[in-house]
């Protein structure tokens, strides 16, 4: 049954439906490679914050129209501003830090699939905000920042860093190479390299995989993992036996018991 979340339509920089606890979150420019501007950052943050609030929502899957998962900024529109770039980016980077942190902060996990390019602090800065990143065996990623005299954003100057250390972020973000998706996969930027018709079906594999599982752990425990970058260990520690003692007086906590108990498959509530 679909929730109560209200589609946005097809003809919107971004579309949202919902179904069965799975957000399908889509950017929607394929004809410009679903390049970023501030209407569809906008549209982006809104979606978010809308799967946030939705009770149903149990996983957001990721994923972009046509070609290419996000090709970065619009290069078209930056261009047509002329003069007034410098104050149009201050506009779209600010909504593209308040979209890659609602991706991280969202409560639910999110699975973002890949196809063509993720470039730029927008297709590369999204999927670094991911949480489990599927993507197609011809997808490649791209930072190109530099080479357009510009610097990574979208949270890419630390997430990426987090996700595949400091030399390799370094190449990256400096020397801006078009990485393979079997390299990605290699030095830990995504997740899961797939063959290309079948991304689509392993990304709703996977979805619905998370969204039968307890939503409050799986909550409680992506908080943990994000809030805990750069935290040291004996911060977590407290904060992660808060956490389990919180959980544990959960009845979906006494079902997964239960089951393992009763060696059956735990039938969590939805």
């Amino acid at each position: 049954m679909t929730s109560s979340v209200a589609k946005i339509g097809s003809a919107a920089p971004v579309a949202l439906d919902v179904d069965d606890g799975i957000a399908r979150l889509r950017l929607n420019r394929p004809e410009v490679s679903n390049g970023l501007n501030v209407e569809l950052l906008k549209a982006l943050h809104e979606a978010i914050l809308t799967c946030h609030a939705d009770p149903k929502v149990r996983v957001v899957l990721l994923s972009g129209e046509g070609r290419n998962f996000c090709a970065g900024g619009d290069i078209h529109t930056f261009e047509s501003k002329g003069a007034a770039l410098p104050d149009y980016l201050r506009e779209a980077t600010a909504w593209l830090q308040l979209a890659s942190a609602a991706l991280i902060q969202l409560r639910v996990p999110v699975v973002t699939a890949v196809q063509g390019f993720a470039a730029g602090g927008g297709g590369l800065g999204l999927v670094c905000a991911s949480d489990i990143v599927i993507a197609a065996e011809s997808a490649k990623f791209f930072s190109g920042a530099v080479r357009v005299g510009m610097a990574p954003d979208g949270g890419v100057s630390v997430t990426l860093t987090q996700l595949v250390g400091l030399r390799q972020a370094l190449r990256i973000v400096l020397t801006n190479p078009t990485i393979t998706a079997d390299e990605a996969l290699r030095i830990g930027l995504i997740t899961e390299v797939v063959a290309d018709d079948e991304l689509a079906r392993r990304a709703e594999e996977l979805a619905v995989q998370l969204a039968e599982l307890p939503t409050q752990a799986l909550s409680a425990t992506k908080r943990l993992v994000w809030s805990g970058l750069g935290a040291s260990v004996e911060q977590r520690l407290a904060e992660e036996a808060r956490t389990v003692s919180e959980l544990s007086g959960t009845s979906d906590a006494l079902e997964g018991l239960r089951a393992v108990i009763e060696r059956r498959p735990p039938r969590f509530q939805k």
